[in-house]
């Protein structure tokens, strides 16, 4: 009861904020998820949705959009930017090791199956942390066109935390609820993600192996 009392007080507390407080805090979490995946933005987009849904809303939702796409772009961009810089970096790297990764095969091969499947991956990976997280950074890696990046990644954004919106605004008081299943969600998704980049490990070091 007293964890309920607590929630229900700083859900009082935060929604009292100033709008532009509000705005700013949820573009900046936005923002934050993308260039720190620990950061739990999917919670906040939802909790975002739940304050819309009040009688006496803090903000419209038309301005609520427009802070989500603004952190996500921010966010999106910074890592895709810093994607490019390090493929820079690779190519004159003082390291003997960071530039014969730049000169395997491999990686060359891995832009170019990320070029042949990069709006499939890039709309995709919004739906997880750890995957939007990598994929901004492999985008900027491909040369890809900014502008094409961040339309593709626009639709993406649209989608996932559009429906995040919507359940949060649908439930109402019970928003917490869907914390729960986003939590299960992820969990499910990082296993998986583990499980195929250990496979592709395994698969390099065996192959690396019997050409040596």
């Amino acid at each position: 009861m007293d964890v309920l009392g607590s929630l229900g007080e700083f859900v009082r507390e935060f929604s009292q904020l100033p709008i532009w407080a509000l705005l700013l805090f949820f573009a900046f979490s936005n923002f934050f998820e993308n260039v720190f995946p620990p950061w739990p933005g999917d919670t906040f987009v939802v909790f975002s949705g739940f304050l819309v849904s009040k009688l006496d809303a803090p903000f419209y939702v038309w301005q609520l959009l427009l802070a989500t796409l603004l952190g996500n772009w921010v966010g999106a961009l910074t890592m895709f930017f810093f994607g490019k810089q390090i493929l820079d970096w690779m190519k004159v790297s003082r390291f003997p090791w960071l530039r014969n990764v730049y000169e395997e095969d491999n990686f060359h091969k891995t832009i170019a199956w990320f070029k042949s499947y990069s709006v499939l991956l890039i709309i995709l990976s919004r739906f997880s942390a750890g995957i939007r997280f990598f994929v901004a950074i492999i985008a900027g890696m491909s040369q890809m066109r900014p502008i094409s990046f961040l339309f593709y990644y626009t639709i993406a954004i649209s989608l996932w935390c559009g429906l995040l919106i919507y359940a949060g605004y649908f439930l109402g008081d019970r928003w917490d609820q869907i914390i729960v299943s986003l939590s299960i969600y992820n969990r499910i998704v990082s296993i998986f993600i583990i499980f195929i980049v250990l496979l592709f490990l395994g698969i390099y070091f065996s192959r690396k192996k019997l050409r040596s």
